[in-house]
């Protein structure tokens, strides 16, 4: 049509959704730091600290910045992002012992803190630079951690 680039009226901006998708894991941890003693662990992470460790059902929430294609009318096909986020996110950590099976938690404690950082590090893997805008992470249905990248 005349006054279209791509089906986007000439001189309008671009339109930007953010776009989410949920995905759930099951994971095991025990939060302990290397660098704090025995008594400094229990009392600072309680029965969180429990040697034989504990689970969650977490829900991940991923959130894309991005602007929508004009001729698609998509930010990303969410197909794309359900294959991003197994890689990036359940194939590593789902049904998983963290600090046992996830290297990266080897040296790092697994608090759902961390664990966020590392769902964005992994996701920024498999992201064009800006889109991924937040991950949020429910580790239970009153405890949850939001990460911007900051």
């Amino acid at each position: 049509m005349a006054g279209e680039l791509r089906g986007v009226p000439v001189g309008r901006a671009p339109r930007i959704v953010y776009l989410s998708r949920i995905e759930s894991f099951s994971a095991s941890h025990r939060l302990h730091s290397n660098q704090l003693s025995d008594e400094e662990n229990l009392r600072i992470f309680g029965k969180c600290n429990n040697p034989n460790g504990h689970g969650h059902n977490y829900k991940v929430e991923v959130t894309l910045r991005k602007e929508v294609d004009p001729v698609t009318g998509m930010a990303m096909n969410l197909v794309d992002l359900k294959s991003v986020m197994q890689r990036a996110i359940m194939e590593p950590l789902d049904h998983k012992n963290l600090d046992k099976d996830v290297p990266y938690f080897q040296s790092i404690v697994s608090t759902t803190e961390n664990v966020a950082i590392y769902i964005w590090d992994n996701m920024m893997n498999f992201l064009p630079d800006g889109t991924l805008y937040e991950v949020k992470i429910h580790e239970t249905d009153k405890n949850i951690v939001c990460y911007r990248g900051e």
